[in-house]
């Protein structure tokens, strides 16, 4: 038996974001799930070693990798719209749980419910873990408004402002330490880097 799992996972980089948007460089979910699962870490690191947390970083991490796979069936659905209403944001997540479902049936039946645990970040104490994720995801969707700034374009500016105003609203101090100490360096050329 053959089973389509991962090459559809494969699939994550030609599912572009910010389809409304006009970009300097295109951005991918593949590669979006991989700097959100790096700043899930560190975020769980700094509240292990920082805020006394008990947080299991690689878990974060897992979670994070695979928090947009449903979009390799649904696409991305441009944020204005995602949270539009009630109503839409209720109907999009059940396209996302029809669409969880299709990929986990891709799967042989002895690994669905490993998948199926990650997918619906449903595994005792990862309820701890998914603010960390979240802010996370909005990092990583700021750091590409601040990439796109960067290169002059303006396009990304009131996203930026917004994204700064959610992440504060979600009030994880984590978060807000990787703003403060690690966030100001993508301001910088290679050369100041160094």
């Amino acid at each position: 038996m053959t089973y389509a799992f991962f090459a559809m996972l494969s699939r994550m980089k030609y599912i572009n974001r910010w389809g409304l948007m006009r970009n300097t460089r295109g951005e991918n979910i593949s590669e979006h799930s991989l700097e959100t699962a790096m700043i899930a870490h560190c975020l769980a690191l700094i509240g292990n070693r920082r805020l006394s947390k008990r947080y299991d970083e690689n878990r974060a991490t897992v979670l994070a990798i695979f928090h947009d796979a449903p979009e390799i069936i649904t696409g991305d659905l441009p944020t204005p719209v995602k949270y539009h209403s009630q109503s839409i944001r209720e109907a999009y997540g059940e396209v996302e749980n029809i669409a969880v479902n299709r990929l986990l049936s891709m799967l042989p039946e002895d690994l669905r419910e490993d998948y199926s645990e990650i997918l619906n970040e449903s595994k005792a104490g990862d309820e701890s873990l998914k603010p960390l994720v979240k802010a996370a995801d909005k990092i990583s969707a700021l750091i590409k408004c601040i990439e796109e700034k960067k290169s002059g374009n303006t396009e990304f500016l009131q996203a930026e402002k917004s994204l700064r105003r959610q992440i504060g609203e979600l009030s994880v101090e984590e978060a807000q330490v990787f703003i403060d100490e690690l966030l100001p360096a993508y301001t910088l050329t290679l050369d100041e880097l160094n």
